[in-house]
């Protein structure tokens, strides 16, 4: 994918916090010598990624409709503003609405379910299984040859 910048790759990294935000943060070797932007539902995370740039956005969850109403529109303004070239996303909330809204413009997509999920996918993870390039869980007997795909875990 060639960069709408003519610059590294910009690769956003969205999860809501505990598990889904370590899981995240075990995954950013892999971007070594990318851009960085952190999206999460937490402030105290900023001193975890110091040379990142950094957004947050309010926590919700569906029982919270218009907490999920919020979140949405402040994931589609920092997309928005961020146009990255790449969004992963370990869940739930805030990683569904940013891989719709990264989708809309063009940008790659990874969703990788949570670790916790042994039984089956996530219900963001179901959900955003059409807005994902590539579509992942950390458990292989829930790979399926249509996805979600299995590659390992990050625990």
């Amino acid at each position: 994918m060639i960069s709408r910048r003519k610059q590294q790759l910009r690769v956003m990294a969205v999860a809501s916090g505990g598990g889904h935000w370590v899981q995240l943060l075990r995954l950013t070797p892999a971007f070594t010598g990318y851009e960085l932007v952190f999206v999460t539902a937490n402030e105290l995370y900023r001193a975890q990624v110091p040379d990142a740039r950094f957004h947050r956005v309010n926590d919700a969850s569906r029982w919270n409709r218009i907490g999920l109403i919020r979140m949405a529109i402040r994931l589609c303004w920092i997309i928005a503003k961020e146009m990255p070239d790449v969004v992963i996303s370990t869940g739930a909330a805030p990683g569904y609405f940013a891989l719709l809204f990264a989708r809309l413009i063009g940008s790659r997509t990874i969703w990788l379910d949570s670790i916790a999920n042994v039984d089956r996918m996530s219900l963001s993870g179901r959900k955003v299984r059409r807005f994902a390039d590539l579509w992942l869980t950390q458990w292989p007997h829930l790979a399926r040859d249509t996805g979600p795909h299995f590659v390992g875990a990050v625990l």
